[in-house]
């Protein structure tokens, strides 16, 4: 097995269907209650949910580590930053 340079997401979010800024803010309030250095796994829509969620999330202070296409919506990978970072 391939060691993988992202690791396992420790939860996920489906938000596809979801509009903005709701699916901004979802995604916002369950990285809050995630530890410290958690890793976040987020389904969105194409258009601007893919858009506008990752630079919304990054001005925030969240590392968006992956972005991938699946062919219908989009995998985002965020992790909630370690404290004093």
């Amino acid at each position: 097995m391939k060691p993988s340079s992202v690791s396992t997401p420790d939860a996920q979010l489906d938000l596809r269907g979801t509009p903005c800024p709701i699916n901004f803010v979802r995604t916002k309030l369950r990285l809050e209650k995630m530890p410290l250095g958690g890793l976040l796994e987020v389904w969105l829509d194409p258009g601007e949910p893919i858009e506008q969620v990752p630079d919304s999330l990054t001005m925030a202070g969240y590392q968006v580590e992956q972005i991938t296409d699946c062919a219908g919506y989009f995998s985002l990978l965020v992790r909630r930053p370690l404290a004093g970072q």
